[in-house]
């Protein structure tokens, strides 16, 4: 009888060792994906010259030039914000945002811009704006619908 139950219990013994090395192997091959998927997105910070003469994506820093004016109609567009921004530098360039503009825009004391060059125009992607005063510690995030 145990001549019989030995050869048994080997087999689900090396059966259960598979599952674990393919569930081990099926962790290890998630984690290499979601450590190549955040690396996709490694972009510089630069300012208007810089961005120029790289034309690849960068983040951009800089402060809303509020005597320019700003282009925004819900009603004829609600995804199209334009928009003066001033970098580090003193550079000051228009920028268009293909996505809504957020509550408060005007307000913000830096707005950080996730984007390329297009001839004189920056063209962002992504925006994060540092909000002033009472929301000190809060972010605003707005992200586009077109990469």
């Amino acid at each position: 009888m145990n001549t019989l139950i030995l050869p048994y219990l080997c087999q689900q013994k090396q059966i259960n060792m598979k599952r674990s090395h393919l569930i081990a192997i099926g962790i290890i091959a998630v984690a290499i994906g979601i450590l190549i998927s955040a690396g996709q997105d490694v972009t510089t910070y630069a300012n208007f010259a810089q961005a120029a003469q790289k034309g690849d994506r960068v983040k951009l820093v800089g402060q809303l030039v509020k005597d320019r004016p700003i282009e925004y109609d819900p009603m004829k567009d609600p995804n199209y914000l334009a928009f003066y921004l001033r970098d580090d530098a003193g550079d000051v360039r228009r920028v268009v945002l293909r996505a809504g503009k957020p509550q408060d825009f005007e307000r913000s004391e830096q707005i950080v811009l996730t984007g390329q060059i297009q001839g004189e125009v920056f063209e962002a992607s992504d925006m994060l704006l540092k909000c002033p005063s009472k929301y000190k510690d809060e972010e605003v995030y707005v992200r586009s619908e077109k990469r």
